[in-house]
Parts: structure tokens; C-alpha cells; sequence
């Protein structure tokens, strides 16, 4: 055998090709997994950044229906917002005054989402229903400006995240439940064949201190969930 010169053992080589094996195994399945991943992600923020979802037991067993057209009442259990490309901050002053009067549907703006659907007890007996808004993923801390305003027919709160500087409600609005959840609120009393209009509006809040570069390309995914408890009728005495 000549100097320096390496020779490998059958063992050795199987070991070897074994090891190769055992890698390019590893290799593919982190692929695979890349993949699926991908398609995931793809999915989920395809859908939109807001998305308003009814139980579907709340509409089999009360007959609260959710559509987005007077000219289609026919319901429907999920909602997608359409997306805006880029956000840029605005004043709530200038919005709409009539923003939840103004259309159906999506009826986004320049800076702003909006999106407007009803709720209508099709049923025989009065309800509650409850809605809650929970957020489910957040980029470069955007939810520290973004506003999220409701308006139920005429009634309208506006909800934001506390202000880390004060450790109070930022002005005019109401704070978010906790970190994950916005709110949880309840509409008593739907009789039946009442409806309610709801406009969800959602934007960057230029005036608020919080609104700084260092949220730029920042992202803000959130869902919405609608359900119902009954009411029991008490007769009158």
C-alpha cells in the first residue's frame, strides 16, 4: 500500500452509504415539510386578514342567519374581508360619517378596511347571540396602532390595544380584552325577524403614539365568531 494512501473496509463503505441514505432521508422530509408548510401559510393568508365566522350549530338550532345582501338572504357561515396591498396610517377623522350606511359587503376605502354583513333571526323565539374577536397572528407588534371600530345598527365602540406609555385605554376607545382576544361582547334580546347590520372597520391610527416606522410591513390577522344562547320567554303574571 503506498503512502498516504486510504483504504476502506467494506463495513466502512456500507456505513458510509448508509450515513448518505440516512441524510438524503432527512433532506427530503425537511422538504416535504417546507412544502407543506408553504401551502399552509398560503391558505390561511389567502383567506384574508379578517375573517367573520358563525357557529354552525347557532343556525341549525336557532335560525340566526348571517348574509351580506338585502337582495340575498340566504346564509352563509363564513366571511373573508377583501385585503388591502398597503396601509398606510390615517385620523378616525377621516373616515365616513356614514361608513355603516354607506354599502354591503366589502366597501373598503383608501387606507381602511371595511366590511359590512347582517345578522337576522329567521326563528320563532327570541335570542342572544355573542361575537368575539381573537387575534391570531401579528407582525412586527402592528396591533400596538391598529383600531378596530363596530358598529351594531347605530351603536359603534372602538376598540385598541392599551397604551404601553399611559397603562390606560388609548383616547376614545376601548382596550383589547387581553393579548389574544379583542373583545367578547353580547346583543340580547333579537326578536324574531329583526336584523342587525354590523360594519367592521379596521386602521392604522396616525395619532397614536405607537404608530411609528418601526411597524412598517407589519401584519395583523384576526377572526371573528358568532354565537347564540336562547332566551326564555317568561309569561307576564
Amino acid at each position: 500500500m503506498a503512502k498516504g494512501e486510504v483504504v476502506l473496509t467494506a463495513q466502512q463503505v456500507k456505513k458510509r452509504k448508509k450515513f448518505e441514505k440516512i441524510v438524503m432521508i432527512v433532506l427530503l422530509l425537511l422538504l416535504l415539510f417546507l412544502v407543506i408548510a408553504y401551502f399552509i401559510l398560503n391558505i390561511i393568508y389567502n383567506e384574508g386578514s379578517f375573517t367573520i365566522s358563525m357557529d354552525k350549530n347557532t343556525y341549525l338550532e336557532s335560525n340566526l342567519v348571517m348574509y351580506e345582501s338585502l337582495n340575498d338572504r340566504s346564509s352563509v357561515l363564513k366571511i373573508s374581508t377583501s385585503k388591502l396591498a398597503f396601509m398606510d396610517n390615517i385620523s378616525i377623522n377621516w373616515l365616513p360619517e356614514n361608513i355603516n350606511k354607506e354599502a354591503e359587503g366589502a366597501h373598503n376605502g383608501e387606507n381602511y378596511i371595511a366590511h359590512s354583513f347582517y345578522l337576522e333571526n329567521q326563528g320563532e323565539e327570541t335570542i342572544n347571540y355573542w361575537y368575539s374577536i381573537t387575534i391570531d397572528d401579528i407582525i412586527k407588534n402592528v396591533d400596538d396602532a391598529v383600531r378596530i371600530m363596530i358598529y351594531v345598527n347605530d351603536d359603534v365602540a372602538v376598540y385598541a390595544k392599551r397604551s404601553p406609555i399611559t397603562g390606560k385605554a388609548e383616547e376614545g376607545t376601548t382596550e383589547f380584552r387581553d393579548d389574544e382576544s379583542i373583545i367578547i361582547e353580547k346583543r340580547p334580546g333579537l326578536n324574531p325577524g329583526e336584523r342587525d347590520k354590523v360594519t367592521i372597520v379596521i386602521w392604522l391610527e396616525g395619532d397614536d403614539p405607537e404608530c411609528v416606522n418601526a411597524i412598517l410591513g407589519g401584519e395583523l390577522k384576526m377572526h371573528m365568531d358568532i354565537y347564540e344562547e336562547h332566551v326564555e320567554e317568561k309569561s307576564v303574571q
